[in-house]
């Protein structure tokens, strides 16, 4: 699959150091190389519920999926750091 950059995507996989886990939606906001030539990667912003910007975070390109029109958005609480 081809992502465009701005492209709203979903994560495939938990990263609970971020308090992310699958199915959450992001912003893919850059493509980085990986410095070996393995994997390629991409830069994700997340955005709570009303639009504000709370992460930044590199995952592998395995680690996203584009949005389907089967799917529905739903709404979750993170956790807040004891």
């Amino acid at each position: 699959m081809t992502f465009k950059l701005y492209q709203e995507v979903t994560l495939t996989r938990d990263l609970p150091e971020h308090q992310l886990k699958a199915g959450d939606i992001t912003t893919l906001i850059d493509f980085v190389p990986h410095p070996e030539g393995e994997k390629e990667g991409c830069i994700l912003e997340v955005f709570n519920a009303i639009g504000e910007s709370i992460a930044v975070v590199v995952v592998p390109l395995s680690a996203i999926e584009a949005l389907r029109a089967d799917e529905i958005l739903t709404v979750r609480s993170m956790a807040q750091p004891s």
